[in-house]
């Protein structure tokens, strides 16, 4: 069955791709605002959710198409991509020293009969402390940018890591153990 990849995320489509799948991408374009009240779980959810149907109406046939949404979580704020480098440094200079999680939504959609399975994979991320130059540096280099927390871990941003618990893919934006989970529930002959 074909896979479908409602993202526009290199990092999530070289995840599918080093692991091993097969699939095609169609960048779903929603509104990723966070409605009033909203849990962080329930609001990477909904975007998961958002993107897979978004993308689902665009296609005919059977298929299967995954959506995927990450933040990053500290002191009960999400910290989405950065506006740009002051928001960088300020993300940053919040996740310096302390420990933070990443969440990650997933919704994986089957075609045409649109069963869907979501899940939210939590991983707790522990950051050294950074000093003003180090962060400087760091924005200067562009990397924070199109990032959750301002920061790629699977880049230079890994630098800054102490420890993780927890799925380190899920960090990238992609957490492939609990995707392969869900697939295996939605079409059991996938390998």
């Amino acid at each position: 069955m074909k896979l479908i990849l409602a993202s526009a995320s290199p990092r999530r489509a070289e995840i599918l791709r080093r692991a091993g799948f097969s699939f095609d991408v169609l960048a779903a374009n929603v509104d990723e605002s966070r409605k009033p009240d909203e849990s962080p779980d329930g609001f990477v959810s909904r975007l998961a959710r958002d993107k897979a149907a978004t993308v689902a109406a665009r296609v005919q046939g059977s298929a299967l198409v995954l959506g995927g949404d990450t933040v990053v979580l500290i002191d009960g704020l999400i910290l989405g991509k950065p506006a740009n480098a002051e928001d960088a440094a300020a993300m940053l200079r919040q996740l310096s020293g302390r420990a933070h999680d990443v969440l990650t939504g997933l919704a994986l959609l089957r075609l045409p009969d649109r069963e869907m399975r979501t899940a939210v994979e939590r991983t707790r991320v522990t950051f050294a402390s950074l000093s003003n130059e180090e962060i400087g540096a760091y924005v200067d280099t562009g990397e924070p940018f199109g990032k959750a927390g301002a920061y790629a871990i699977q880049e230079r941003g890994g630098r800054f890591v102490e420890r993780i618990e927890g799925d380190y893919f899920n960090v990238m934006g992609l957490p492939v153990a609990r995707f392969y989970r869900m697939l295996k529930e939605l079409h059991p002959t996938s390998r």
